[in-house]
């Protein structure tokens, strides 16, 4: 469902400033259609983005475009980059099995996590307001790939300066979260609760989602070894000509039903209960990395400071010995002092959108996560009765075939 189509949703809807008064404004987008373009090491997966919106700013109320993987990884660069403070959404990981990189679960998996991300920045009231948004629905693919060329930055370096980059990315995380930076940290009973909640949340989701992945791998198992002894039984069933081959004969169809029951819970599993776990998993290592962003800018603000402080001093000695150097040195000192307070804007206006963004994340959490379980009971009960009708009808005839030898 994407929740700004006013069409799906009634409720939750931001406004835009930048569209028409006369009615509310909407931002649908879909994710659709993947195939699978070129051969060998350079072949990819495309897909259909759907636009539909009264925005304003846009081209007009529907939009299709065609974008590929590298795409949704600008955007997702681009908006991190701007707008600090903002839990940007997670993208799906980028599978380095080759064998695995073209079925038709993969693809479909990235599909549905493609069209999640993009949909929750398109109902973000900060994000959907983006230039980069919306080039990424509106541009064609010609302007795309020279907008991706066109990145400055960290996003402008080379493959191996950008692994190097992560890397060190994810050690400065793994160092905020469990408080290892030291001299300069933030250090306030709620920068230290969001930091601990952090941390917890990502074990307990991980726990969970590596449960959800045995639910669903013992599903295909079990329904595997129904397919397999529901043959095994019909060709039992044909070694007899009497009333025990035709219940022998039953019993493997029903095994065999039931099989496909598994096979398609595990499927519903997979998608609808253990995606929906781990896109949190990777939610929470965003709002890791927007951590970090605020350790820097407190690093920053505190550095300022401390340098503001040494050239206060430096100032007051060019005074007393009247110092020809000393109207250049007021100026240095003026520039630094605004950038002292252009920093303590940045960290105390980070620090509001981040407690804003917690807020919304974890209503957001509850109402996936009290869908995703909803849809998992609703699943399994459904998974049950159909084993249990599908057995039950066969147990008359067993005690038929029992009590008449």
């Amino acid at each position: 469902m994407n929740p700004t189509d006013p069409e799906k949703s009634g409720s939750g809807l931001t406004q835009s400033p930048r569209s028409p008064s006369s009615q509310p404004p909407f931002l649908s987008v879909s994710v659709t259609d993947p195939a699978k373009m070129g051969n060998g090491v350079q072949a990819y997966i495309s897909y259909k983005v759907i636009t539909k919106t009264n925005f304003p700013d846009y081209q007009g109320p529907e939009k299709i475009v065609i974008r590929r993987y590298s795409d949704f990884v600008w955007l997702r660069d681009r908006l991190f980059e701007k707008y600090k403070g903002v839990f940007i959404p997670p993208l799906p990981e980028k599978s380095t099995v080759e064998k695995f990189r073209f079925t038709a679960e993969f693809i479909e998996m990235r599909r549905q996590a493609l069209d999640v991300f993009v949909n929750r920045i398109a109902c973000h009231h900060m994000l959907q307001q983006s230039e980069d948004l919306r080039i990424f629905l509106q541009a064609d693919e010609q302007t795309m790939e020279r907008a991706r060329s066109q990145e400055t930055g960290i996003f402008k370096k080379k493959p191996a300066d950008l692994m190097q980059i992560f890397k060190d990315v994810q050690s400065k995380v793994s160092d905020v979260v469990l408080g290892k930076e030291k001299p300069v940290e933030e250090s306030t009973p709620e920068y230290e609760k969001l930091k601990r909640y952090v941390f917890e949340l990502e074990d307990q989701l991980a726990e969970a989602q590596k449960h959800a992945y045995r639910l669903v791998k013992r599903h295909r198992e079990l329904g595997q070894s129904l397919s397999e002894f529901g043959k095994a039984v019909k060709l039992l069933g044909t070694c007899e000509d009497n009333a025990l081959g035709k219940v022998f004969s039953e019993l493997g169809v029903k095994a065999e039903i039931i099989s496909v029951k598994l096979q398609r819970e595990a499927h519903d599993l997979l998608m609808n209960f253990e995606e929906p776990l781990k896109d949190y998993v990777r939610a929470v290592q965003s709002i890791k990395a927007t951590i970090a962003e605020r350790a820097n800018a407190f690093k920053q603000q505190c550095d300022l400071a401390e340098t503001i402080k040494f050239k206060e001093i430096d100032l007051n000695k060019l005074r007393l010995t009247r110092s020809e150097k000393l109207a250049e040195a007021e100026r240095e000192y003026e520039v630094l002092k605004a950038d002292g307070e252009e920093a303590t804007r940045r960290f105390e206006a980070m620090v509001r959108l981040m407690n804003e963004e917690l807020v919304r994340f974890q209503e957001q959490k509850t109402q996936d996560m009290g869908l995703a379980f909803h849809k998992f009971a609703k699943g399994q009960a459904h998974l049950a009765n159909g084993i249990a009708e599908a057995w039950r009808s066969l147990l008359p005839k067993l005690e038929a075939c029992a009590s008449s030898y």
